[in-house]
C-alpha cells in the first residue's frame, strides 16, 4: 500500500499506446481518432527511431494532435539518446502551443544499445546512460519551462544562457520510464510522473518502485504526491468475454498500488472501444 490513497490523489487517466506502423499509417491515425471518440484521455505511440518499419513518433504525434480536439498526446517513451534534449524541449513546447496544451513527454534513457549506436547514438554503459539521461531531463525541463536563461555544464549536455521557449499554454509533464534503482531515484528528483510497463514491472513490484521514488523525492525537498504514477498495460486474455473483471483488476491496482493512469497496448479497434466505453467508466466510478 502506498499510504497516500488511490493514485496519490490524482484523478485517473486512461489512454492507449499505438504501434506507429509505417505500412498502415492511415490505420494508426484512425485508431487515435477512435480512442478520442470512445472517451480516452491520452494517445501515445512508441518511439524507436532506428526502426524503419515505424513512423517517426514526433511527426505522427503532431499529425494526431492536428486531427484530434481533446486527447493528450505523448511519446511512450522518447529515446533521449537519439533525440537531442534541447530540440525535444522546443518540439514539445511548439506542439503544446499548437494543440492548445495537450502534450506530455514520456522520456526514456534508451534501450536497444546496438540499434541506437547504428543510428549514430553514443555507445554508453548502463551507468553512463543514466547519467546522460539525467542531464538530458534537466535540459528539457529548463527549456520547456518559462524562466530565465539556463546554463548547464554537464558531461554529456551543455547549455549556455539558453532562453526557454517557445511559450505554450501549460507546464509539460515529464513522465519517465524507469525500472532500475538509479532511474527510480531520478524520477523522485526530477520527474512529474513514473511510467513503467506491466511487462517489466508487474503489479507486485510497484510498491518497491514507489518507495524508491518517494524517498528520493523527500530527499530533494519534493512532495511524493506531486509525482503521478502511470502504468502501461496489455489487455488481459479473454477480454471479449466481459470487461467487469478487467475493470475490477485495474481498480485494485489503483487502490493498492497508487496508480492513477492506465495506458493500454492495443491496435485493436474493438479492444480500444471496450477499454474506453466500459472499463474506464467503471474504474472511474469505483475510485470516485
Amino acid at each position: 500500500m502506498t499510504g497516500l490513497g488511490p493514485g496519490y490523489g490524482h484523478e485517473p487517466l486512461f489512454g492507449v499506446i499505438l504501434t506507429p506502423d509505417a505500412h498502415r499509417p492511415e490505420r494508426v491515425v484512425d485508431l487515435a481518432l477512435h480512442a478520442e471518440r470512445v472517451g480516452l484521455d491520452v494517445v501515445s505511440v512508441s518511439d524507436h527511431p532506428y526502426q524503419p518499419g515505424f513512423l517517426d513518433a514526433w511527426t505522427l504525434l503532431s499529425w494526431i494532435a492536428a486531427r484530434t480536439r481533446r486527447v493528450n498526446v505523448l511519446p511512450n517513451v522518447a529515446n533521449l539518446l537519439l533525440r537531442p534534449p534541447a530540440g525535444t524541449a522546443r518540439a514539445a513546447a511548439s506542439l503544446d502551443a499548437l494543440s492548445g496544451g495537450r502534450v506530455a513527454l514520456g522520456l526514456g534513457a534508451g534501450g536497444h544499445g546496438e540499434a541506437i549506436h547504428s543510428e549514430g547514438g553514443p555507445r554508453l554503459t548502463v551507468g553512463e546512460r543514466v547519467d546522460a539521461f539525467a542531464e538530458a531531463v534537466r535540459v528539457v525541463r529548463a527549456l520547456a519551462t518559462p524562466g530565465p536563461p539556463a546554463t548547464l555544464d554537464g558531461r554529456y549536455h551543455r547549455l549556455r544562457e539558453a532562453v526557454p521557449g517557445p511559450p505554450h499554454p501549460r507546464p509539460i509533464g515529464l513522465w519517465i520510464g524507469a525500472v532500475g534503482p538509479r532511474m527510480l531515484r531520478l524520477v523522485g528528483r526530477l520527474g512529474d510522473g513514473w511510467l513503467p510497463s506491466a511487462t517489466r514491472v508487474p503489479p507486485h513490484a510497484l510498491d518497491a518502485g514507489h518507495a524508491r521514488i518517494d524517498e528520493a523525492a523527500r530527499a530533494a525537498g519534493r512532495d511524493p504526491s506531486a509525482i503521478r504514477r502511470l502504468y502501461n498495460i496489455p489487455a488481459p486474455p479473454g477480454v471479449q468475454a466481459g470487461t467487469g473483471p478487467w475493470a475490477d483488476q485495474l481498480t485494485r491496482i489503483a487502490v493498492r498500488h497508487g496508480i492513477s493512469g492506465f495506458l493500454l497496448f492495443s491496435d485493436e479497434r474493438a479492444t480500444i472501444s471496450r477499454f474506453g466505453e466500459e472499463v474506464a467508466p467503471r474504474v472511474r466510478k469505483a475510485l470516485a
